[in-house]
């Protein structure tokens, strides 16, 4: 059993840990529990897009990019994002003359272009999550670490933890019920803010120590790449190509294909997704564009027990294996670890005000006993 000095120890550090990054874990934590529903609410930002029915044999992605480039002629088609069980519409992420870039979404059933979407307030939201918008990833990663450092020292302080489960004082007073609110929520969650806490603290800083290894080693990233070749050279089709990456990659479920100079001698096609029968993201391979050889294959299932370990991260971060009850439970702990952050703030700086209290109390008795004598 900890020592009354460790418990003492471990409190200040659960305080000023969740004080100093209180803030940030909030945003944090109520942007990702509204991250799992990021389809749904880029639909709901997008009336031009409900209309639309799933196509029951939508076209392939090579009449997409023609539509796109027909319509748009000179700009890039940079990526194309396939429909999905939520969005029934293609979705081309486009560079266009002027350097801008946009997101057209296109008719999965006529490949016929809709035009630009009217909100990507679900990519924003995600964005917020992952990035803080424009902070790079470790930062977050790092709060990732934090509200680990918050979850297990919590454990520890609170020791009585199977009585404390039921136990909110409503009547007594707001600080008691606060207090008894955030162990009973910091308790009832724990599982779930541990798997949280640890994933983001993966997703965030596990690059950055990658990326650090292979610069102590002299390791190189295998990055894909072809010699630059500007000459102009038809492309494989899309189609046949997204065609040979399920074979390739078996079990794969197509997500996104990325496209880089196109229709040039040195085009690469990127095809990424996940292996939902086996927990998997990150799944990708590409391939060049003017003649469909392999450049590079990555299927986590091949490549050791860590590489597996790293593609169930992300799925289970964000709850998107399990449809839309999981998204919903995933969404309510996700709001009640924000309000862990509420709570404690509230509780903190009551104690505080309650310590002000008794020093000015103390001190005004000492003033008093003094002219007394």
């Amino acid at each position: 059993m900890a020592s009354q000095r460790t418990l003492t120890l471990l409190f200040a550090v659960h305080s000023w840990a969740g004080i100093v990054t209180g803030v940030l874990l909030f945003v944090i934590c109520v942007s990702g529990a509204l991250a799992v529903f990021k389809h749904e609410i880029d639909l709901w930002g997008n009336p031009s897009l409900r209309h639309l029915e799933h196509a029951q044999s939508p076209v392939g992605p090579q009449a997409v990019l023609a539509a796109v480039q027909s319509a748009l002629p000179g700009s890039k088609v940079e990526s194309i994002v396939l429909p999905t069980a939520t969005s029934p519409a293609y979705f081309a992420q486009v560079r266009h003359d002027d350097g801008l870039r946009s997101k057209i979404a296109v008719d999965a059933g006529i490949a016929a272009v809709i035009g630009p979407v009217d909100s990507e307030l679900g990519q924003f939201v995600r964005m917020l999550h992952v990035f803080l918008f424009f902070a790079p990833r470790w930062i977050v990663g790092f709060l990732g670490a934090v509200m680990l450092v918050l979850a297990l020292t919590g454990i520890v302080i609170h020791r009585k933890i199977v009585r404390e489960l039921f136990t909110v004082r409503w009547r007594r007073s707001s600080r008691l019920a606060a207090s008894d609110l955030h162990k009973a929520s910091a308790i009832w969650g724990l599982a779930f803010h541990l798997l949280i806490a640890f994933t983001g603290c993966w997703l965030g800083l596990a690059p950055v120590f990658e990326q650090s290894w292979r610069y102590l080693t002299g390791g190189a990233d295998p990055a894909v790449a072809l010699p630059k070749d500007a000459r102009k050279q038809p492309m494989q089709s899309l189609d046949a190509l997204l065609l040979q990456a399920r074979r390739d990659l078996p079990g794969l479920e197509p997500e996104t294909i990325s496209l880089r100079n196109v229709q040039r001698a040195d085009a690469v096609v990127t095809i990424s997704g996940d292996l939902p029968q086996h927990l998997i993201s990150s799944a990708r391979v590409s391939y060049a564009g003017a003649d469909g050889r392999t450049l590079d294959l990555r299927d986590p299932r091949q490549r050791g027990f860590w590489s597996r370990f790293d593609g169930w991260m992300e799925p289970l971060h964000f709850g998107d294996f399990g449809g839309l009850m999981l998204k919903a439970l995933y969404c309510v702990l996700g709001l009640s670890a924000a309000g862990l952050a509420i709570s404690g703030t509230v509780i903190w700086a009551d104690r505080r005000r309650q310590q002000h209290r008794s020093g000015d109390a103390a001190h005004s008795s000492t003033m008093a006993g003094g002219r007394l004598v």
